[in-house]
């Protein structure tokens, strides 16, 4: 079995793969100052509950965002699982994606892997929106390279500024978008600004780099096709006109692809 594990600043997500099969995932928080061995609980409970033990895993590979869990979880996987995890950089990629960033080296891991699962997936151009800690819009061509993207604050971050700075608006739960655009009290507003504001944000910024993308036929031919991932993909997709699907595992889709790859050589 594979394990694949994405540590995001406010989330990580683990998966495990029996071949191409997704067996199971789980969505914990991040914890920056765990150990490995309050890792190993956790992580063999949530296996213990689909009948998956330790031992089963014979690969890990990783992306992460977050520095301080490097040591934390390279310390598990040599602990508890006899084994030197695959850090997944922008330099352990470029033979399945070519990377047309100034500097690959900036580009987080967790939007290349997205990008690899996206077109692995779909094969022509595409805007890869994953909702985390950032929003970021990532664009594909149609020949499979990275062209690069945009990064916005994300959605919680917004509204826990907004909570935080203006002191008479009260703290509002993002679980379900008012009926209406125009809030008749505090509450909807809030809620209208921050999700309809939110998708308005995103069919903006898609519209925009479609246009870009299409203006270069090196790059796209045809409409290139929007992708949402993330925690709340589900909820900004059903108010965006230009998210086409959501697709929740990509990124552990993308792990597996590009661990297919180098344990395969």
């Amino acid at each position: 079995m594979l394990l694949v594990i994405d540590v995001g600043n406010t989330n990580i997500v683990l998966g495990v793969f029996g071949g191409d099969t997704l067996i199971n995932d789980w969505r914990i928080r991040t914890i920056r100052d765990t150990t490995a061995d309050e890792f190993n609980i956790l992580a063999k409970a949530l296996f213990a509950d689909k009948g998956i033990k330790l031992s089963d895993i014979k690969n890990v590979v990783i992306s992460s965002v977050v520095p301080p869990t490097v040591p934390i979880l390279d310390k598990f996987c040599e602990k508890y699982l006899k084994q030197k995890p695959l850090w997944i950089q922008a330099s352990s990629v470029r033979d399945l994606m070519p990377i047309l960033y100034n500097n690959p080296a900036e580009v987080g891991a967790d939007r290349i892997v997205n990008a690899i699962a996206a077109y692995n997936r779909y094969k022509k151009s595409l805007i890869v929106i994953d909702f985390g800690t950032a929003t970021t819009f990532d664009a594909i061509s149609e020949k499979g390279e990275y062209l690069g993207g945009a990064i916005v604050p994300g959605i919680m971050i917004s509204s826990e500024a907004l909570f935080q700075r203006a002191s008479r608006l009260p703290r509002v739960e993002m679980f379900m978008p008012p009926l209406y655009v125009i809030g008749k009290d505090t509450i909807d507003s809030i809620k209208s600004g921050v999700m309809h504001g939110n998708a308005a944000l995103v069919d903006g910024m898609v519209q925009r780099m479609k246009k870009e993308m299409m203006a270069n036929p090196m790059v796209s031919i045809s409409e290139p096709m929007v992708i949402a991932t993330g925690g709340l993909a589900p909820l900004i997709a059903d108010l965006s006109e230009s998210i086409e699907l959501v697709d929740s595992a990509l990124t552990l889709e993308g792990l597996r692809i590009i661990s297919h790859s180098i344990f395969s050589k």
